[in-house]
């Protein structure tokens, strides 16, 4: 089963996490947390569990027109928000990855109509903002 949308990009990691920034934020997304796991993983576990992760951000993704929609149809839905966008390379690759959760994964989870038709229009978005890469 596949739940994420995922490119790989023959980028530098740091231009890519900017770039994925900049293309949320032109499909109506805000950045509303950022998880460095390496920084944790370092701080937490030690410099090898570090490396042995990369270099890896988690960003908390959300569209409020979106999110507000979602959560008047479901409030229970909020647990699955915002969306996760993961910009990950780790030390040995050339590439870098960046995956978001599909949106879809939410339609599996709940029998409301208005979740299904977010759903659809936040991984349009979300597709749209990764083809930017292309």
């Amino acid at each position: 089963m596949t739940y994420t949308l995922t490119t790989t990009v023959d980028l530098a990691w740091a231009e890519t996490l900017d770039r994925t920034r900049d293309a949320l934020a032109a499909q109506g997304f805000g950045i509303l947390t950022e998880i460095n796991v390496r920084s944790t993983f370092e701080a937490k576990l030690g410099a090898e569990a570090a490396d042995a992760v990369g270099d890896y951000v988690i960003l908390g993704a959300c569209n409020p027109a979106l999110a507000s929609r979602a959560l008047a149809a479901e409030p229970e839905i909020g647990a699955l928000l915002p969306c996760n966008v993961a910009v990950r390379r780790n030390r040995s690759e050339k590439t870098t990855t960046v995956e978001a959760i599909d949106p879809q994964t939410m339609v599996k989870l709940s029998a409301a109509p208005a979740i299904k038709e977010v759903a659809g229009d936040a991984a349009t978005r979300l597709r749209k903002a990764l083809a930017a890469f292309e």
